[in-house]
């Protein structure tokens, strides 16, 4: 077999064959569509969830925009004492505890497993606040006073060590799910 192929090539004559003038063009074009092919698919799937995103965000801005306005008795509100009024450095010690027990608590990450820890300190929590709230009626009705004010700012630090707490139940727990996860999947 390999002498006919041999032979068969002894005979070839080497045919000079030319090509056409836009040969070249030809081939480029050929080769950019090959390489480089045209979604216009992609384009409208991108299109269509950009707009998507767009009506997913005014859907919710409108939503969660206040449509009732809270009016507020200027003489009530003068007369009221609270923890933060009495002193620039209680203003000071309010502020940071409230923002800090909101940051917090907007860290959570609530799962199926970790729902019922959460709840029942977020109960807890709750509480806490509704003490914070007679607390400051007491402070208004009987005067400042150090037991009141001592009992605002530990129930504020409570609150806070509460949420701390819990922050640290659930990466135990997180990190437990984890544990079992793996030696499961091996």
């Amino acid at each position: 077999m390999q002498k006919d192929i041999k032979e068969l090539l002894k005979n070839y004559k080497d045919e000079s064959v030319e090509l056409s003038s836009n040969h070249a063009n030809k081939f480029e074009d050929l080769l950019q569509k090959e390489m480089h092919p045209q979604n216009s698919k992609n384009k409208n799937f991108k299109w269509f969830s950009i707009a998507a995103s767009i009506v997913l965000l005014v859907s919710l801005g409108v939503k969660f925009y206040p449509t009732k306005t809270i009016e507020v008795d200027p003489k009530t509100t003068s007369k009221e004492i609270s923890l933060g009024s009495i002193s620039p450095e209680f203003q000071t010690i309010e502020k940071y505890y409230k923002n800090s027990i909101n940051i917090e608590i907007s860290q959570l990450e609530m799962t199926d497993e970790n729902k019922d820890i959460v709840d029942g300190y977020l109960l807890k929590i709750a509480e806490l606040t509704k003490e914070y709230k007679s607390l400051t009626k007491e402070l208004n009705t009987k005067g400042v006073n150090d037991a009141t004010i001592d009992a605002l700012i530990s129930n504020l630090q409570l609150r806070l060590q509460l949420l701390k707490r819990l922050k640290k139940q659930l990466k135990q727990l997180k990190n437990l799910n984890n544990k079992q996860n793996e030696t499961q999947i091996i």
